[in-house]
């Protein structure tokens, strides 16, 4: 909001025109140190500002209570640069009185001018003033539609500089910037102050926020205090609490060194999954048989960050999980947006309030009355589906009851605006009015303004005609959003009644597509009841995905249940999810893994849903069906716990010696290896032995001879050497008999991995399974099955001292858990790297190696792979002659190692062993024992601080 400082021109200009926004930087810390010098500075700033303006014929509009920003407005582009120029240019060569030059950050924009009573708003000042945000002091920052009306026609000694596109904070699209560059002036800045500085994920927003600056302040505000760790933005459905959450995190993602991040909850009713969903959105993999929630309060513990848990009042349960993660981070804080609070120690409350609306009775003038947050919303959203809307003196007194019979509800306001198309003001008013005054009559137990919501909401469903209502209504099925194939197999179509009951298979007949999906999805965007996203990346990249807000998705599956068809609808979603699971699982172990990898991610809700009605429906055959097709995806992507219960749970209900039963068995035994649980993974894998000999199907590889090479491994690395042998045994004999080459890969890399780990036999043998198993692999096209044969090829040649091929098979292995996005894998890699290099005398590159290892260990949570890598920089430190650090290092990773059971890899073992020989003969004995002991007294805290310590 801006008024105009009376100036040489006085009347402002009106249409498309370029906007100037100033402020200084670093003002106010130098009103706080300086007052006086201050003062009399902003004074003469003041002037230059005015002189500039003036001389290129713009005018000068001084926003309220903004204190040193400026705002400028001028008719023409070319004017805005030359006065911008001018003005730098000015402030470069005064004589400050200040101790530190005056330094001022600019920006200019092109838009349209909506201008009330001496005031511009709209979305072209908003966006100005996001791009002045982005500057440094001294720099001025020029929109690409700006750039365009100047570029011919630039001042002497003026160029624009192209510094692409960037994410500002007002989470809309990104814009394409230009910095004008001025001759004589310093033209190098750091980067810009966007979106991107700081980690983060937050999601593009479609359209821009309307209103809500006092509440995005005073909710900056509250998190800025240090003893506020928990606030709660709390409110019905559709007052827009998200999408506050969300602008205060990208205001605040300069004040979070380790960036702000946001985690849907929507899709997710399971207590049980909050702590997963949390541990995805951040990257945190799950470790060995280790609580998920120890791994996320280590890998939060020294960060510090904001976290934004979004649509908590399903999850209440989970309350203390946040609690907890609180308790052990002292540099997290948490915001979340809740309809009711979760009412644990510390947190605070924010009730997130309606728009603010005019007093219908006694309404404002035109323009005083298009000032108001829900009119402005009405008018933008409004003129989004029928651009030549305005808000006349004939139509105002409807827009602002309609505004105000819809309580200033955001969401509600946006379903009414979404009609204008068909219905003028006064027609809607009439409509809205009657089906609001005849719903908030009823019955139903809902606080005001939450029956309001549901009255626009159902307001516009009736006016769908029945096509589309069957459209939307079966849309609710679907959780997380969905692509268009889902949606003409899932909602646009009812099973035949001569189905039978529901099946675990996925060749249930359909009938005829009764729904026309292309007009009824444009229909159901139009109407702001149906949201479209493109998507950026992935399986489908490009493909639009679809999604409603999770309070129009609860309004939709309300009247799916009234309809009669929930069952069935909830049958065909499962149905088509198992399709795509079955139809994935092959394709997640081939060549195109990482695009099904993909894919499943983005299905991973859908698919918890249908996997959830399945067992609701008692349809065994169906769950466990989709839990087989996702195993290997829970396994890759970190989701161990989750895939384990279902398993275990599926297990305990369906006793049937079947090779159903078998295929879960095995399939639990990965995840429980995966999550370093030997002990389960030996006997789920020795019962799933036993039933293939109970079957009698000795030939069929994938059945007998896969669980043999599991549980050789499983027995191996549980104390079960002489189980183990004979498995390797007997599935050697099975193995020519296989005729899938992934299984043929996965078992000769138990075996490789077994004989490695001391088996009768020697390295020639483990080295000959692992080649074998790779060409398997590389027939297969899986690079996930590639890269662990590279490095554990790698492994190989590095016990037997052959350190050259072992860096070339660590390199190829690292290369391709990069391509993957294998986050656990990439620092393993890097650490064994580090041992490569070293033993060929690269002290430098191995440090930096392990030191890139450690602190992505330390950032996942991963203890054990901390512990490796202290170890392996007492290596580093011998090998420079420092044979006291060496010492210390190699004295705590020893304790460590016993402190948290880990197993030391043979590998490691013998490099260890070389290295600390060698200090140890460097330092003697008794000054070895002595750092020795240092060592072993600190912790795994200190430990890591102690071996970053040194540069590399």
């Amino acid at each position: 909001m801006s008024r105009v400082q009376h100036g040489p021109q006085l009347t402002l200009p009106t249409g498309t025109v370029t906007f100037l926004f100033t402020d200084i930087e670093g003002s106010t810390r130098l009103w706080e140190e300086y007052p006086e010098e201050t003062r009399a500075a902003l004074v003469r700033h003041d002037e230059l500002i005015e002189a500039a303006v003036a001389q290129h014929e713009g005018s000068v509009v001084r926003p309220r209570g903004e204190g040193d920003s400026r705002f400028a407005v001028f008719s023409r582009a070319t004017g805005a640069v030359a006065a911008a120029a001018a003005l730098q240019k000015a402030l470069f060569v005064e004589q400050w009185t200040t101790r530190t030059p005056v330094k001022v950050r600019a920006a200019l924009h092109t838009g349209e001018a909506d201008l009330r009573e001496g005031d511009y708003y709209g979305s072209a000042v908003n966006r100005c003033a996001r791009l002045r945000a982005a500057a440094h002091g001294g720099q001025t920052l020029i929109s690409q539609v700006t750039s365009v009306l100047v570029n011919d026609d630039l001042p002497a000694g003026v160029q624009l500089r192209d510094l692409g596109e960037q994410p500002l904070k007002d989470l809309q699209r990104p814009e394409h910037i230009f910095q004008l560059v001025v001759e004589g002036l310093p033209g190098d800045f750091p980067p810009l102050n966007t979106l991107d500085k700081r980690p983060n994920n937050l999601p593009i927003q479609a359209t821009p926020l309307i209103g809500r600056e006092k509440e995005v302040t005073e909710v900056c505000a509250l998190l800025r205090h240090t003893e506020t760790r928990l606030l709660t933005l709390v409110g019905p459905g559709g007052t827009g609490k998200t999408r506050m959450a969300l602008q205060a995190g990208a205001e605040l993602i300069d004040e979070f060194a380790d960036g702000v991040f946001f985690v849907a909850l929507a899709p997710i009713s399971d207590p049980g999954l909050v702590l997963s969903t949390i541990a995805q959105s951040l990257g945190v993999k799950e470790f060995g048989a280790r609580p998920l929630i120890d791994t996320l309060k280590d890998y939060l513990g020294g960060k510090q960050m904001l976290l934004l848990l979004d649509n908590f009042e399903q999850i209440m349960e989970a309350a203390t999980h946040v609690r907890d993660i609180l308790s052990g981070a002292s540099g997290l804080k948490v915001l979340v947006t809740s309809r009711e609070a979760l009412r644990i120690y510390g947190e605070k409350e924010y009730p997130v309030p309606p728009l603010d609306l005019p007093d219908i009775k006694h309404l404002p003038s035109l323009d005083r009355l298009m000032q108001y947050e829900a009119v402005r919303l009405f008018i933008e959203r409004a003129q989004g589906v029928k651009p030549d809307f305005q808000v006349t003196n004939e139509n105002a007194p409807a827009v602002a009851e309609i505004c105000f019979r819809l309580d200033g509800l955001p969401l509600a306001i946006e379903l009414a605006a979404a009609r204008i198309r068909l219905l003028p003001p006064e027609a809607m008013l009439a409509r809205l009015d009657g089906r609001l005054r005849l719903l908030t009559g009823g019955a139903r137990d809902l606080p005001a303004r939450q029956q309001t919501l549901r009255g626009a909401i159902s307001w516009s469903y009736d006016l769908l005609d029945g096509e589309e209502q069957k459209l939307f209504r079966r849309l609710g099925i679907f959780v997380g959003g969905c692509t268009l194939e889902a949606i003409e197999v899932v909602a646009s179509a009812l099973a035949s009644e001569s189905a039978g009951p529901l099946l675990a298979t996925s060749h249930s007949p359909l009938a005829t597509t009764d729904i026309d999906v292309l007009d009824g999805m444009q229909s159901l965007i139009a109407k702001s009841l149906v949201r479209q996203d493109e998507q950026a990346s992935g399986y489908a990249a490009g493909e639009p995905r679809f999604w409603m807000l999770e309070t129009i998705r609860e309004y939709a599956l309300e009247r799916l249940a009234e309809s009669g068809e929930a069952i069935e609808t909830g049958r065909l979603h499962a149905e088509y999810y198992l399709r795509l699971s079955e139809e994935g699982e092959p394709r997640v172990r081939g060549r195109e893994q990482l695009a099904m990898l993909d894919r499943l991610e983005a299905e991973h809700d859908n698919l918890r849903s249908a996997m959830h009605f399945s067992r609701d429906q008692g349809l065994s055959e169906m769950e466990i069906g989709l839990a087989l097709g996702l195993w290997f995806f829970w396994k890759t992507r970190g989701y161990l716990s989750e895939g384990r219960r279902w398993f275990e749970d599926w297990l305990g209900r369906e006793a049937g010696r079947t090779a159903l039963r078998a295929n879960a068995l095995r399939c639990a035994g990965v995840l429980a290896w995966e999550m370093d649980d030997m002990a389960a993974a030996y006997d789920l894998a020795t019962e799933n032995v036993a039933i293939w000999r109970e079957l009698g199907e000795p030939g069929i590889f994938t059945g007998l001879g896969a669980s043999l090479g599991q549980q050789a491994a499983a027995a191996q690395f549980s104390g079960h050497p002489g189980v183990a042998l004979q498995a390797v045994e007997e599935v050697l004999r099975l193995l020519p008999q296989a005729d899938d080459p992934w299984y043929s890969g996965m078992v000769l890399l138990q075996l490789g991995l077994v004989t490695m780990w001391g088996l009768p036999g020697d390295l020639a043998h483990s080295r000959s399974y692992l080649e074998e198993g790779l060409q398997f692999f590389r027939k297969a096209g899986d690079r996930w099955g590639i890269s662990q044969m590279a490095n554990s090829l790698g492994d190989i040649s590095r016990i037997e001292g052959d350190y050259a091929p072992a860096e070339k098979r660590y390199a190829e292995s690292q290369v391709l858990y990069r391509e993957l996005g294998l986050r656990r894998e990439i620092p393993a890699s890097l650490h064994n790297l580090g041992y490569a290099v070293l033993a060929q005398g690269d002290r430098r590159r191995a440090a930096s190696l392990f030191a890139e290892s450690l602190v992505l260990h330390r950032e996942l949570g991963n203890k054990g792979g901390m512990v490796e890598v202290i170890a392996g920089l007492g290596g580093v430190a011998a090998a420079r002659g420092q044979p006291e650090r060496a010492a210390r290092l190699f004295g705590a990773a020893d304790a460590l190692y016993r402190a948290f059971d880990i197993t030391i890899w043979p590998a490691d073992r013998a490099d260890n062993d070389r290295a600390s020989a060698t200090a140890r003969k460097q330092l003697g004995q008794a000054a070895w024992e002595k750092a020795w002991a240092e060592g072993q007294a600190m912790s795994i805290e200190e430990a890591t601080a102690y071996a970053l310590s040194e540069e590399p």
